[in-house]
């Protein structure tokens, strides 16, 4: 005699099969619920350290997006990414000093930022074509290889030579109030180059932790940037930046 199997009733199987995967879909939820404060405070703690670097890599892209635009021809573009480089730049120190988040790796990296930005973008700025203008590009990104790598004053609140960032303004500025006036610029790149090699002492300004008025200053560099018009901007960069440089001390001395 046949033995007939009973029916195989697939209507449980699902049903065990979505109550074992409910059961995983718990715990694994039951499971990172309860570790949320701990993922929450490392999110919080990657955020703090990593703040400063982020600007520091922003700076960095937008100089070689300046980079790119001068190969290009596109020099007005390239002025426009240096001056937001320049915003950049005070920034990312002053959020380090803020988080506690200074390390050997953030300053290698600003540095690096900086020598792409204010050294190797702001030099195509010159659009060297003969030997002489490529000799005068070789020597400005030289010297603001030199301010970066081997000027320390060893005073606290205190720069030797003229902060490079500084110099970048004032040329990317000069470039878009003059329409690219090449001469002028060149003259313009040879002062910078005397001042960023000089050994005097520039104060560190310290835009974002100073003073109100510094950072009111600031706050009219981001707007210029955003919403003024292309001649507005140039001149609000240019008084900027030329007040640091030709009177450090009795403008921009830092009291904090």
């Amino acid at each position: 005699m046949w033995m007939v199997s009973p029916p195989v009733d697939e209507g449980s199987h699902q049903l065990a099969w979505l109550w074992d995967h409910g059961k995983g879909i718990f715990q694994y939820t039951k499971k990172l619920f309860l570790s949320r404060p701990v993922g929450r405070a490392q999110a919080l703690e990657f955020i703090r350290k990593n703040a400063a670097n982020a600007l520091s890599m922003a700076n960095l892209i937008v100089g070689l997006s300046s980079i790119l635009s001068s190969l290009n021809r596109q020099y007005h573009c390239s002025c426009w990414l240096l001056l937001v480089g320049f915003l950049l730049d005070l920034a990312d120190g002053a959020v380090a000093r803020q988080l506690n988040a200074c390390s050997a790796l953030g300053a290698k990296l600003d540095d690096f930022a900086d020598f792409t930005s204010f050294g190797l973008a702001t030099a195509l700025l010159l659009q060297p074509r003969g030997m002489l203008d490529g000799l005068l590009a070789i020597v400005y990104v030289l010297a603001v290889f030199a301010r970066l790598c081997f000027f320390s004053s060893g005073i606290p609140f205190t720069y030797r030579g003229l902060p490079c960032p500084y110099a970048s303004s004032l040329l990317a500025s000069t470039f878009l109030l003059t329409g690219g006036h090449i001469t002028l610029l060149r003259i313009a790149a040879i002062a910078m180059v005397l001042f960023m090699v000089d050994r005097g002492f520039y104060p560190h300004d310290k835009v974002l932790e100073s003073q109100s008025w510094k950072k009111v200053i600031y706050a009219g560099g981001i707007v210029a940037v955003l919403f003024s018009p292309t001649t507005v901007a140039p001149i609000y960069y240019l008084a900027w930046s030329a007040s640091y440089i030709l009177l450090p001390f009795a403008i921009w001395s830092c009291k904090a």
